[in-house]
């Protein structure tokens, strides 16, 4: 697979991951103990709260009350996504995040999957970097079709695919996003309430138009979904992940 097969003219930069949760307030002060993230944005009341996590990803709650949380590793109530997270010490780290409220799934040699309270789940991997520190990797997606997933998100988003090998793939950037191949897929399917979204991206369009923005990110594969506003529209991926695109 060539750059060319894979990049076009940029449609939208990653700017957040944002999590469906029951109380954002309470989820995101789990995720600030945890990973010593600052508060980017509060919205008044218990709407909306963004955490600027090391290494430049903004991770937001949005509140969804009636939320279902994932049953890893099923595919009844699916993770959908997750977050990866590069640490120095795992059992130290694993011991942190479980005093905070978090459960352990599963361990592994070199990483452990753990949920958070919420039931979102997400790994810490051994990393290279100092004991203290805590670094994201990138996000994590369930797919159907990792290579097709892959260079979807690599047309999106401008960047190269950077690994496709036996269910996995991966692309670049400085928001780097991964995709595995999941036996029995079940992919969210927003707004049906009984195939919940667990989370999506938000993208920024910069300063482009939305209508431009739509236009493009259809021309790779997009499809529009029911919702938005006038600062946002509604999409999903090929996999059936929503996400949105966002004038900042």
């Amino acid at each position: 697979m060539t750059q060319d097969d894979t990049t076009t003219r940029r449609v939208a930069a990653v700017d957040a991951l944002v999590l469906d949760v029951p109380d954002p307030q309470t989820s995101a002060e789990f995720w600030r103990a945890l990973t010593d993230a600052e508060v980017e944005q509060a919205a008044e009341g218990d709407d909306w709260v963004t955490l600027s996590l090391p290494g430049g990803w903004s991770l937001a709650f949005q509140p969804a009350p009636d939320l279902v949380p994932p049953r890893w590793p099923g595919q009844e109530h699916p993770q959908q996504l997750h977050l990866d997270l590069l640490v120095g010490d795992v059992p130290a780290y694993t011991a942190r995040a479980v005093e905070l409220g978090a459960t352990v799934l599963r361990e592994s040699e070199r990483w452990t999957t753990l949920a958070d309270p919420d039931g979102h789940t997400f790994d810490l991997c051994v990393g290279d970097v100092a004991p203290g520190p805590l670094e994201v990797f990138g996000v994590t997606f369930d797919v159907d079709d990792a290579s097709a997933a892959a260079a979807f998100w690599a047309r999106l988003l401008g960047v190269e695919v950077t690994h496709d090998a036996d269910g996995m793939a991966m692309i670049g950037g400085d928001r780097p996003l991964l995709f595995q191949q999941v036996e029995g897929y079940n992919p969210p399917r927003w707004p049906d309430p009984a195939y919940p979204q667990q989370g999506h991206l938000d993208l920024a369009i910069g300063p482009q138009s939305l209508d431009d923005a739509e236009a493009a990110a259809l021309a790779v594969g997009a499809t529009r979904l029911p919702g938005g506003g006038e600062t946002f529209r509604v999409f999903a991926d090929p996999a059936g992940h929503p996400f949105c695109l966002c004038v900042f």
